[in-house]
């Protein structure tokens, strides 16, 4: 009888450590916040899209408001351009502005919405018009980095 009880205590316990582990690589992969709630397909396009990823945040005033579905490269225009999927309950206006922020300083990255105040709102197929593109670290040091160098050479003189 005892070790029926043992060998229950250990499956429960292997089970709960399965179910973990697969919260954790759910959490991971980005595909534990998955939702059946109705959405609508927004087309949003940027100069550069830095670390941005399919399924990524879409956030507005810091609530997340729907999810970026695909990301694909336009060799027509030499942009990004990113769909996203906006909960249907979450109506914007047409003029609503669209940039790519970052989770803290070097955190995963999202796509932030600010609204406009147009009186017509954002439908599917729409597409947002104003968009800021994601600021790239490497390149804020680089231009830190040269303008300190010209700074330096024009004291010489």
């Amino acid at each position: 009888m005892q070790k029926k009880s043992f060998d229950f205590w250990v499956g429960l316990f292997v089970l709960l450590g399965a179910a973990a582990l697969l919260f954790l690589a759910l959490k991971a992969g980005n595909l534990s916040s998955f939702s059946l709630d109705k959405t609508y397909e927004v087309v949003t396009r940027f100069d550069n899209i830095g670390g941005l990823k399919p399924r990524a945040a879409v956030k507005s005033a810091g609530v997340v408001v729907g999810r970026v579905s695909e990301i694909r490269f336009d060799d027509k225009t030499f942009q990004a351009t990113v769909i996203l999927q906006l909960d249907t309950r979450y109506k914007f206006p047409k003029d609503t502005s669209a940039k790519i922020l970052t989770a803290g300083l070097l955190g995963e990255q999202y796509i932030g919405l600010e609204a406009g105040g147009d009186t017509n709102n954002l439908v599917a197929g729409d597409r947002i018009k104003m968009t800021q593109s994601a600021v790239v670290l490497e390149n804020l040091i680089s231009q830190f980095l040269f303008s300190k160098a010209a700074d330096s050479s024009e004291q010489k003189k």
